[in-house]
């Protein structure tokens, strides 16, 4: 295993807008952790994840049991260093490009 990036997002509790599942709705935030390979194509993603996290597109509030929460948007996240394509982990020889097609 080689070195990581290990971006944190924390969001906090806020009202919900336009768009979202129950505008002007409180939600609930949450601290949120994510895995890169530290490597070229690693910080390339990095930047992109970057920029989609400054437009918006990283996190959205879904309705859960009566409550809003904050929750990962459709781009991929590894959320774990370990446990495969399964457990959002790596090994994932596929991620880096899939995530790079979203992006």
């Amino acid at each position: 295993r080689g070195k990581a990036f290990q971006p944190l997002f924390k969001m906090s509790y806020s009202c919900s807008k336009v768009g979202d599942p129950r505008p002007g709705h409180p939600y609930k935030g949450g601290n949120f952790c994510a895995f890169l390979p530290e490597n070229t194509e690693g910080v390339k993603i990095a930047k992109l994840l970057k920029r989609a996290f400054e437009c918006g597109l990283t996190f959205q509030i879904k309705s859960c049991n009566g409550e809003e929460r904050v929750t990962w948007g459709p781009i991929p996240h590894k959320t774990s260093w370990d446990g495969g394509k399964a457990r959002n982990g790596y090994p994932d020889a596929q991620y880096l490009h899939e995530v790079g097609t979203v992006l």
